[in-house]
C-alpha cells in the first residue's frame, strides 16, 4: 500500500495561531460549514489526549471543551483558525462503551465527512506513543490509505517515557506498518504537556496551506 502524499515545503518559519473560534458542531459532512477553506481534521481512539492537543496547538485551554459540551462530542466540531483554515475535531472510533447502535452512527458519520468533505486536506491520526500497536488504529489507518485520503500520525504523551523508549515504541509501531505499506506516512512526536511537536505540526500545515494559496 502507498500513501497519498501530501507534498511538503521547505519550513522557514512557525505559523502561529492568533485566533481559533468555534464554529459550530454538525452531524453530517452535509451541514459543515459551506465556504472552502481547507481543514484538517484530528481522531483518534478515546483517551489519546485529542482535546489536549488542540488546545495545545492553539494555546486556547478550554477551545476544545467547547465540543464537549453534552451531546457535540458525538459530532463533527469546526473551529476556525486565524480566519484562514479549519480544525476539525471528528468524534473518536473504537470506543467500547459505545452501543452498537451508536458507534455504527458514528462510523457512519466521520467515514462520511472523510470520504465525501472536499474541504479535508489532511487528517491526523492520533496515536497513544505508549501502547503497542492496536488493531482498531491499523484498520482506520489502512482504511485511509485504501481510501486515498492524505494523512498523517501523531504520536501523543511523549511526556510520559524516558526519550529512547519513546523512539523505540515509535520505530516498532512504523516497522510494523511495512508489512502492507510500501510508503510510511508523516509523523509527529508530541506531548501536551512539554508543547514537544507543537512547531512541526503548525510547520506541516502551514505549507500545506501555502501549496493550496492561489
Amino acid at each position: 500500500m502507498q500513501i497519498q502524499k501530501v507534498p511538503v515545503s521547505t519550513f522557514h518559519y512557525v505559523m502561529e495561531i492568533k485566533k481559533a473560534v468555534y464554529v459550530i458542531s454538525s452531524p453530517t459532512e452535509y451541514q459543515c460549514p459551506k465556504d472552502t477553506r481547507a481543514e484538517y481534521a484530528f481522531i483518534g481512539r478515546s483517551n489519546v489526549g485529542k482535546s489536549s492537543l488542540i488546545n495545545m496547538l492553539c494555546r486556547h485551554k478550554g477551545l476544545a471543551k467547547t465540543s464537549a459540551t453534552p451531546g457535540k462530542t458525538l459530532l463533527i466540531n469546526h473551529f476556525l483558525i486565524n480566519d484562514e483554515w479549519y480544525l476539525v475535531d471528528l468524534p473518536g472510533y473504537g470506543y467500547a462503551k459505545r452501543s452498537k447502535t451508536m458507534q455504527q452512527k458514528l462510523d457512519q458519520m466521520i467515514r462520511g465527512y472523510i470520504l465525501k468533505r472536499q474541504q479535508l486536506v489532511c487528517v491526523f491520526v492520533l496515536i497513544d506513543i505508549r501502547h503497542a500497536q492496536q488493531a482498531v488504529d491499523r484498520e482506520f489507518i489502512d482504511w485511509l490509505g485504501e481510501s486515498g485520503i492524505p494523512f498523517a500520525i501523531v504520536f501523543t504523551k511523549s511526556d510520559k517515557l524516558g526519550r529512547m523508549q519513546r523512539q523505540t515504541n515509535v520505530d516498532a509501531w512504523l516497522q510494523a506498518m511495512t508489512d502492507r505499506w510500501e510508503e510510511l506516512p508523516p509523523h509527529f512526536v508530541t506531548s501536551s504537556e512539554s508543547r514537544e511537536g507543537r512547531e512541526e505540526l503548525l510547520e506541516y500545515i502551514d505549507s500545506i496551506n501555502k501549496q493550496l494559496a492561489p
